[in-house]
């Protein structure tokens, strides 16, 4: 568009020069504007001064009159010509004189249009004239004239004149009588043809100015046209768009960048109608007809059209054009044209990029929005919108997002650029969401920020129940740890009491002592019992049973025991199917429930609701739950009591954590349930809040009859033997202690405290021992693995393993390895002598067959 206006600006103020031209030549109104009024215009720059003095002399030769020319402030131009001796050498020659003079000159010498100025010098009284020479409205000059004498001058006049200005009278008075002698009325027509003659000269020297002006201003005129034609020529050559001009639809001139654009040299377009390049003849008429009417409604016309170029190629192209004169369109069009092919590619690419970015935003089930800076919703996806209920797009993000009346508490738009992710809590539906965030930068360099607000609101739940479980397996290794070196202490202290008890008769005063110290142990062990069915590692006897039996049974136990303030509601589905557990297990489960949830409402009453049902886990369900899809038993126990706020339930599994006065609880029932829930493969589930009650929900999985109930041996009777055993444990006191009871059963026992030199003296006697009783942890080898090598030298060799507690071990996996027992300690001298008969008649019998 810029090469354009500047061609067809090249024309007009050609045209218009022209025209002020001609009519500057005709117009005399035009003409007496040569000069600005603040100018200076000499006499001396207007006329050759050589050729001005030779007319002055000349004049004052044929008529015998002095004559000068002087600047309009007296100042001489010319020289003097013929002037008298009189004024000459006399009068000027002195101060006042020239004074006198002077004055004279400066007075005829004002410019008057009329005529001459005729009088007598205000010195010597001679006749002197003048006419003021002016040029273009500039007085410039003076021509003066005079220095005669008439009858009216006397030689007293200039004896008295001589005397005032102090000269000698009588050199005064022989000058005067030379003065030329005139009649006044010729001086009047010498002085009038002076006027004329001086007019004459004002105007051929103002007509040559005026030529010389213009033709001044033509030739910096002419230089303007061809300094901006050759502009306007470098960039038509320069341009990158395609310009050129058409007269009648004819191509007239083209730059090169057109022709290189059509595949065409300048000879094959020139002359040529432009319906060549055009894909047909409604095409050609339709841009002909569109340019040519937006020329005529605003003056430019701009079409978009397809060029067919010479080698087959079809190129788009944005054409605008302007006529050279509006009012005569025939004088020519100049046009534009722009090959936009790769900017339509470009545009039919983010049209597509545009449809794909809206199918994606409509097809993600998100909730998506883009915001402005100032947190404006400029788009919002369907699935936002779903969730606003509403077209939220230009309302305040924060209110129509989230429901808040002010900025967003958390909001990442004003913290820099870049993506950024968050997880909020919108107060809005009260939902958990990850916002990630991306920023979209605009051609103007503003910026808007895409949202994109994914529920996690179930995910954060199964993460909370993940790092609850997490937190409860770390605690139950712990706890089990814990048992494991309780279980070392309490064992010396079983074995001991039980030799030195059974040394003394039972009649003594030391041996009921003796008895009571058993039963601290027995509690103790019973203490370690809880804390290893909270981390699972205890054992029990499972078989099918219905648990709604056993939870009826408990519930009629605690109605006894639970204020009538406390209404009981029991739901029980009798058609739920059995359950594989251990009914006292089952039995702890209602009761520890039960009592929370009552002392939870002991204060102010309420109702306790037990409801048992069978349901189903789904897969979707069972991420959430973190436990394998399938039928459930699901026991649910709430109350309308006090609640618990989110620390409480994050610890309530915790051993020894409690809520309860001293007197109401250990704080082991609710971890206890913990460990029996999750070893039966099952999963629980809270829900409370402060002020509004609990509810418990345990799922436990439903039994399928091809499922078998676990056998427990009963352990065989006390008796006594003399086999060889090999007892291995990295406690002295306990090989101490375990070496005198099984002596006392008449056992020959070697004993070692290092597994290392145990299996060391096994290897090169393997056949010395009958059996092998070793503790699980121990430095160097722990005794699963002394038992591997062990049965690798002797397949038959009867091994019995002792553990505290042990996460790698259990009965079950022991005898799957060849070891033919397994105690947990603290063990009493009945429950080791019985184990050893066991193995060892068992490894008889095995060795018979």
């Amino acid at each position: 568009m810029i090469e354009k206006q500047t061609y067809e600006e090249l024309e007009e103020e050609t045209s218009n020069l022209n025209r002020i031209l001609a009519e500057s030549i005709k117009q005399e109104k035009i003409l007496n504007s040569v000069f600005e009024e603040d100018e200076e215009v000499r006499f001396e720059d207007l006329f050759k001064i050589e050729d001005i003095q030779k007319i002055q002399d000349e004049f004052a030769k044929a008529t015998g009159i002095a004559s000068i020319i002087t600047r309009p402030d007296g100042r001489h131009i010319t020289k003097p010509s013929n002037f008298c001796r009189l004024c000459n050498d006399i009068i000027r020659k002195t101060e006042k004189g020239v004074a006198d003079c002077l004055r004279s000159d400066a007075l005829i010498g004002r410019y008057h249009p009329d005529g001459p100025i005729i009088q007598e010098c205000l010195g010597c009284g001679l006749w002197d004239a003048g006419t003021g020479i002016s040029v273009g409205g500039h007085h410039i000059a003076n021509w003066l004239i005079g220095q005669i004498r008439d009858e009216t001058q006397t030689e007293e006049s200039i004896r008295q004149y001589a005397e005032s200005i102090g000269v000698n009278e009588e050199i005064a008075i022989e000058a005067f009588h030379e003065v030329p002698v005139m009649s006044l009325e010729k001086f009047n027509e010498i002085s009038n043809l002076l006027f004329t003659f001086s007019n004459q000269l004002a105007k051929i020297a103002y007509q040559n100015l005026k030529q010389n002006r213009l033709i001044k201003e033509m030739r910096a005129t002419e230089r303007i046209l061809l300094a901006r034609e050759q502009e306007i020529n470098s960039i038509f050559r320069a341009t990158p768009a395609g310009m050129g001009v058409v007269s009648d639809r004819v191509l007239q001139k083209m730059n090169e960048r057109l022709c290189e654009m059509v595949g065409y040299s300048r000879d094959e377009l020139i002359g040529q109608n432009a319906r060549f390049l055009y894909l047909n003849d409604d095409e050609y008429t339709y841009v002909g007809e569109e340019k040519y009417r937006q020329i005529r409604d605003q003056g430019t016309g701009t079409v978009e059209t397809k060029f067919l170029c010479k080698n087959g190629r079809i190129k788009n192209i944005l054409l605008s054009s302007t006529p050279l004169d509006l009012n005569d369109l025939s004088k020519g069009v100049t046009f534009t044209a722009l090959d936009i092919t790769s900017l339509k590619l470009k545009e039919s690419e983010l049209l597509e990029s545009e449809r794909k970015y809206r199918s994606i935003m409509e097809a993600m089930e998100e909730p998506i929005y883009i915001c402005s800076s100032d947190y404006m919703v400029e788009f919002a996806n369907p699935a936002m919108l779903e969730r606003c209920g509403r077209d939220v797009v230009g309302e305040a993000c924060y209110k129509a997002i989230h429901g808040l009346d002010s900025k967003c508490p958390w909001c990442i738009l004003e913290n820099g650029n870049g993506v950024k992710k968050k997880e909020v809590l919108s107060p809005q539906d009260n939902r958990m969401y990850h916002i990630s965030t991306s920023p979209i930068i605009h051609g103007d360099e503003s910026t808007s920020t895409l949202m994109i607000l994914r529920d996690i609101t179930e995910f954060s739940k199964m993460q909370s129940n993940l790092k609850q479980a997490q937190k409860m397996e770390s605690i139950g290794t712990l706890a089990g740890g814990i048992a494991h070196d309780f279980n070392n202490i309490l064992s010396p202290i079983f074995g001991y009491v039980e030799l030195t008890r059974d040394r003394l008769p039972e009649e003594s005063r030391e041996y009921g002592q003796l008895g009571e110290v058993l039963k601290a142990a027995e509690r103790a062990r019973e203490l370690v019992k809880q804390i290893l069915t909270f981390s699972r590692e205890s054992e029990h006897v499972l078989k099918p049973l219905q648990s709604q039996i056993i939870i009826k049974e408990a519930l009629k136990l605690l109605r006894a025991s639970i204020p009538t303030i406390i209404e009981i509601k029991q739901r029980i589905n009798p058609h739920c199917r059995m359950i594989m557990a251990d009914p006292v297990h089952i039995h702890q489960i209602i009761m520890n429930l039960c009592t929370n949830a009552f002392h939870a409402m002991e204060e102010g009453g309420g109702t306790l609701d037990v409801n048992l049902d069978e349901i189903e886990i789904t897969d979707e369900a069972s991420e959430a739950l973190l436990i394998t899809p399938g039928e459930y038993v699901c026991l649910t126990v709430s109350d309308t009591g006090t609640g618990m706020s989110q620390e409480v339930i994050e610890r309530m599994f915790e051993p020894y954590f409690t809520t309860k006065d001293e007197n109401k609880g250990t704080g082991l029932g609710l971890s206890i349930i913990y460990g029996i829930v999750k070893d039966y493969g099952g999963h629980i589930n809270v829900a409370s809040q402060p002020g509004k009650g609990s509810e418990f929900n345990i799922f436990l999985p439903v039994f399928h009859e091809k499922e078998a109930p676990q056998k427990i041996k009963e352990n065989a009777l006390t008796e006594k033997g003399n086999e060889r055993i090999l007892l291995i444990d990295d406690e002295e006191s306990i090989v101490e202690m375990v070496t005198e009871m099984l002596g006392r059963f008449g056992y020959q026992v070697t004993s070692r405290i290092n597994s290392i030199h145990a299996l060391e003296l096994f290897r090169s006697k393997p056949n010395d021992f009958d059996l092998v009783i070793t503790d699980m942890m121990m430095p160097h080898m722990t005794g699963e693995q002394l038992a591997e090598e062990m049965i690798k030298i002797r397949g038959n060799i009867p091994i019995i393993i002792c553990t505290g507690f042990s996460e790698t071990i259990t009965k079950e996996k022991a005898e799957y390895n060849g070891v033919k027992g397994f105690l947990m300690k603290p063990v009493s001298m009945k429950e080791l002598s019985g184990k050893v008969r066991e193995v060892l008649e068992e490894n008889k019998i095995e060795s018979e067959d």
